[in-house]
């Protein structure tokens, strides 16, 4: 009868924490069946998993390289092409101000040019016009001359050659003597006297 079974067998002390033989014997048999079954399949397939997972997270950080090397390789150069476009810029404003400077250059001495075209141009009207006021004045003063000398002389002094005589050689002896006045008086002095 089992319960008798178990009286007799009646354990005490330290073996109550013991298991029985046969308990140790099951327990090793199962444990090694499954630990051939954890060696033989599991782990075989946990270790390709793990090296599978190993590969990507290599693969990730080689990636993860190569792109970080790609994004530094395209820094500098977009550091490179600032650098580039700073200078073209720089020789282009240079390029501008000697520009600039030329066309000012120019400009001035188109405008010292023109200038000059007016003043050489006003000094020769304004010649013009001193002959024709001088050839003027030599008419009026000739006309008035022939009829002064006419009321002095008593006869006539209308014929128009020995008019033109007289006044000619009236004018160059009044001609002659304010030239060494006006060579001494300056060029300044010698336009009132010729009128």
């Amino acid at each position: 009868m089992p319960g008798t079974l178990l009286a007799d067998e009646a354990v005490s002390g330290i073996e109550v924490f013991l298991p029985a033989s046969y308990d140790i014997v099951g327990s090793l048999i199962v444990t090694a069946i499954l630990a051939f079954f954890f060696f033989k399949y599991l782990m075989p397939k946990m270790t390709a998993l793990l090296d599978e997972r190993a590969a990507k997270i290599e693969g990730g950080i080689e990636h993860a390289a190569k792109v970080q090397a790609e994004a530094e390789a395209a820094k500098a150069e977009r550091d490179a092409e600032l650098v580039a476009a700073r200078q073209e810029a720089a020789r282009i404003r240079e390029g501008a101000t000697g520009e600039g400077a030329e066309i000012v250059t120019e400009a001035k001495a188109k405008a010292q040019t023109e200038a000059q075209r007016i003043v050489e141009n006003a000094h020769r009207q304004i010649e013009a016009e001193r002959q024709s006021a001088v050839v003027s004045l030599r008419a009026d003063i000739g006309s008035l001359a022939t009829e002064l000398a006419s009321r002095i002389v008593g006869e006539s002094l209308a014929d128009d050659a020995r008019q033109s005589r007289l006044v000619d050689r009236f004018l160059d002896e009044l001609d002659a003597s304010t030239a060494p006045t006006a060579a001494t008086a300056g060029p300044t002095d010698q336009r009132p006297t010729e009128g």
